[in-house]
């Protein structure tokens, strides 16, 4: 027996007699439906990211084995990050309890029960997870056939006439088939139509990277700075600086839901913005394909006390030699104002094995704040802080990832290859993403319509995802 097997099977043992009475008939229709209604038919619906749905007993039944064993061993729902180190709003973890209802049903046959004791079936529609008050939808792109990654930048006006506040978005991809990623920013028009005048900034790739078709790569004898803290001030990386501010409604990745900022935090949209879509496309189907991906916005609906933005933390000067099994980059920023911590994010590609972040205090004392231990490239999260917490000025974050570039890491495209950062997804990136508000209110009685009320301008968009 393996090391999960023996685990789940401790796990098994554990849970089988927690909270339920020897003589109870568990059933799917009063016990095991409002579980999976509440935590896995976000994804486990019709036409949805998961591959079986789990709405109804006719559909859930023939998995009831393949359900007990994925909740005992704790890989459904998924959810990465160390449960040891932070509280998220967005944890979607099963109590012991209910996973003890499940193994309890299926021990016991797992029969159906009474319909009528089933609660009332989720609804979602058209791919959302939210209902949107407004819905942008970039013009049908089309993506050439074959084996390829294309980035494309695509701008969408939002004509608001007034600033509007965003509580909770969701990038819904046309087709999933082709939409590797899609990240929406917040960009004004004079940014839109100044990246749109250079080619999305093809004709801006300096003396370090190099362009194939419609993506950016590392140049091989580029300076290499695998730790990202002791890059110096002087030098050929001088000019370039880690923690470029964005303004994201949202973002699709692998295994990504919406996101709902938590109450009284909202992203702002100034009046007459872009949305900039920035969609990583890869069609290896060998027909061309038609893409209309959108972005859905929930408007907040109470006061917003936080405006909200985000810092893109990168080091994209590591490489990770060829069958290394566990290569370590860091990257280093500071704070340069006290901030709310409000979620945060991990990106790395295909060899990405672990990422970790440490705050180093002004005062020397050092807390981790996040960790994710078993990174996955194909199911990334935003993980929103169920408690908002004061970083000061001055704070160091460091951040610490791993790479698996060996023959043992059964999702390694090539383990022969020294690895650069790249855009494609066959080649790396190392980023942590802190989504952060300011600690001063915002203030009730402003008028944001004239100008931008935090310190904060739009940042050019960073276009390295």
């Amino acid at each position: 027996m393996n090391k999960w097997g023996y685990v789940g099977l401790l796990l098994a043992i554990t849970v089988r007699g927690q909270d339920i009475p020897a003589n109870k008939t568990v059933t799917f229709s009063k016990d095991v439906a409002p579980i999976l209604y509440q935590n896995c038919t976000v994804c486990h619906h019709p036409n949805d990211i998961a591959p079986m749905s789990l709405l109804t007993y006719k559909d859930a039944r023939p998995w009831a084995a393949a359900i007990r064993q994925a909740v005992v061993q704790r890989q459904m729902p998924p959810w990465h990050a160390d449960p040891h180190v932070g509280d998220y709003i967005n944890d979607p973890r099963l109590s012991d309890e209910a996973i003890a209802t499940i193994v309890a049903w299926v021990k016991g046959g797992a029969p159906e029960g009474d319909p009528n004791d089933l609660p009332p079936t989720p609804v979602y529609h058209d791919g959302w997870h939210i209902k949107p008050d407004v819905v942008f939808t970039i013009p049908e792109t089309t993506v050439a056939a074959g084996n390829q990654d294309e980035y494309e930048y695509i701008y969408v006006p939002t004509n608001f006439t007034e600033d509007k506040w965003v509580h909770a978005a969701e990038v819904v991809p046309g087709d999933r088939r082709i939409v590797h990623h899609a990240t929406v920013s917040v960009v004004s028009a004079e940014e839109a139509h100044k990246f749109l005048a250079t080619d999305r900034g093809a004709s801006d790739v300096d003396r370090f990277h190099f362009r194939t078709g419609k993506v950016n790569h590392t140049k091989p004898d580029a300076p290499v700075s695998d730790d990202g803290c002791v890059t110096p001030a002087s030098g050929p990386l001088k000019e370039y600086t880690s923690g470029a501010i964005n303004h994201v409604p949202s973002i699709y990745l692998p295994g990504h839901l919406a996101e709902t900022r938590p109450a009284g935090y909202a992203l702002r949209i100034p009046a007459g913005s872009y949305l900039q879509f920035q969609i990583h496309y890869s069609n290896r189907l060998n027909q061309e394909l038609a893409d209309r991906t959108s972005i859905g916005i929930v408007f907040a609906k109470e006061p917003v006390t936080h405006e909200v933005a985000q810092y893109e933390i990168w080091n994209n000067w590591f490489l990770i030699p060829p069958g290394d099994g566990n290569h370590k980059v860091t990257s280093c920023f500071t704070l340069p104002k006290d901030v709310m911590a409000v979620a945060y994010t991990a990106h790395m590609h295909f060899r990405g094995k672990s990422m970790e972040t440490e705050a180093i205090f002004p005062d020397g004392h050092r807390e981790e704040l996040f960790n994710v231990p078993k990174y996955d490239f194909r199911w990334q999260e935003t993980y929103f802080l169920k408690h908002q917490f004061v970083l000061p000025k001055g704070t160091k974050l460091v951040t610490t990832a791993y790479f698996d570039n060996s023959a043992n890491n059964p999702l390694n495209p090539d383990p022969t290859k020294a690895i650069r950062w790249g855009e494609p997804s066959n080649e790396e990136m190392m980023g942590f993403w802190l989504a952060y508000a300011d600690v001063s209110p915002v203030s009730p009685t402003k008028d944001f319509s004239k100008g931008n009320p935090s310190d904060d301008a739009l940042g050019k968009p960073s276009g390295n995802k």
